[in-house]
């Protein structure tokens, strides 16, 4: 009677189940979390490494600069057509438009401020309408985050006025930048100027932060790239004060 009152089922361990279920979930957590700092440190490598090597290469190479584009973008595809570096090569495909529109600007144009802001912005159609297809989200999403961090560093030479000093430095020999650094530093030493530096670092530093609490990965790039734009800028002012 009671073996008919109770039906038979086999035998299992629920408690075995349930804690590699949260051993799983953990391990998954730990592991995305690291993976969205890489992307973080990524990100800010990206930024400022063309400081370093674009910068004097475009000036003597700018065809080259140029050409290498066709390399960082076959070597994004590749990367992106295995899952295990998937990521890598996605964030790599958004670097490869903003060291495109660098070679650009920083080759031919770089005597004229004015233009700086819509070459940079050349790859944006692109970039917003990957985004619109949800394909790589990562890569796209840290060219707009370099982008607004250029949109808000020009925005600042033109309420300090630097631009003229700007012209001059790209027209001058290495020997006369000095001079022309510590009149632009003056400038920006001023109550003035010193007062938009802290709005806009401040404006940098919120949106960036406010990208990391999103915790996805395109975010943790996006935020990488705008937070290095003060990293860049600092570099820039280091440079002047000891011209």
């Amino acid at each position: 009677m009671i073996n008919h009152t109770f039906p038979s089922y086999t035998a299992t361990n629920p408690t075995l189940d349930i804690n590699d279920s949260i051993k799983n979930t953990s391990l998954a957590s730990v592991i995305s979390f690291r993976t969205s700092w890489l992307v973080f440190v990524a990100a800010v490598f990206l930024v400022t490494v063309p400081v370093f090597i674009e910068a004097p290469l475009v000036r003597s190479l700018p065809t080259l600069s140029v050409v290498m584009t066709g390399f960082w973008i076959a070597l994004s595809i590749t990367l992106m057509s295995r899952p295990q570096t998937y990521l890598w090569g996605d964030i790599l495909f958004g670097f490869s438009w903003t060291w495109l529109t660098g070679a650009i600007y920083w080759g031919w144009l770089r005597w004229e401020p004015i233009w700086h802001l819509p070459v940079e912005a050349l790859g944006l159609p692109i970039a917003l309408w990957c985004l619109a297809k949800n394909w790589g989200k990562v890569g796209n999403w840290f060219y707009l985050g370099s982008l607004f961090g250029t949109v808000l560093t020009d925005i600042y030479f033109y309420l300090v006025d630097l631009m003229p000093y700007w012209r001059q430095i790209m027209r001058t020999d290495p020997e006369g930048a000095s001079q022309i650094l510590q009149n632009a530093l003056i400038q920006v030493q001023t109550p003035w100027g010193e007062g938009w530096a802290i709005i806009l670092a401040l404006m940098l530093t919120t949106v960036g932060i406010a990208s990391l609490l999103n915790k996805q990965y395109h975010w943790y790039a996006f935020g990488g790239a705008v937070l290095s734009t003060i990293l860049v800028d600092s570099l820039f002012l280091l440079a002047a004060a000891l011209a």
